[in-house]
């Protein structure tokens, strides 16, 4: 019945740098853009990454990003990468914040990044299988 997650939503506080982070930093490419017109909805964007799809909503005035890290609701995503040392390099290359630097876990290495409105961004490289 159900079969994957379809997209995530994202509500920024400046849309334009926010399309141009996921494309240009992250390599996202947009597929749909679209005016809404039903206040406070202004106009989306699809953007995908592989089979993952990223929604990025212009909204007239949104609320602040909550101060407290752990609360009720969607934490972040996570973006899978092949060589994570090569992505961080990358990464600080293009002025990336490294928020949590790479560690090994038992069967993966993760880190994460902030996206400009300082939503977290998790790095995963999986060593063998995924699970």
């Amino acid at each position: 019945m159900f079969k994957r997650i379809d997209h995530t939503e994202i509500v920024p506080t400046n849309y334009e740098r926010t399309i141009k982070f996921y494309t240009e930093v992250l390599g996202f490419q947009a597929k749909l853009r679209k005016k809404i017109g039903r206040p406070p909805l202004e106009e989306i964007i699809y953007l995908t990454l592989g089979d993952t799809m990223v929604e990025v909503m212009s909204v007239k005035s949104p609320a602040p990003v909550p101060a407290v890290q752990y609360q009720v609701g969607y934490k972040r995503i996570a973006l899978e990468v092949d060589d994570m040392d090569k992505a961080i390099a990358y990464l600080k290359s293009k002025g990336v914040t490294i928020s949590v630097p790479p560690v090994t876990m038992e069967t993966s290495r993760r880190a994460e990044i902030v996206d400009p409105d300082g939503l977290s961004i998790e790095l995963r490289q999986w060593m063998g299988a995924r699970p």
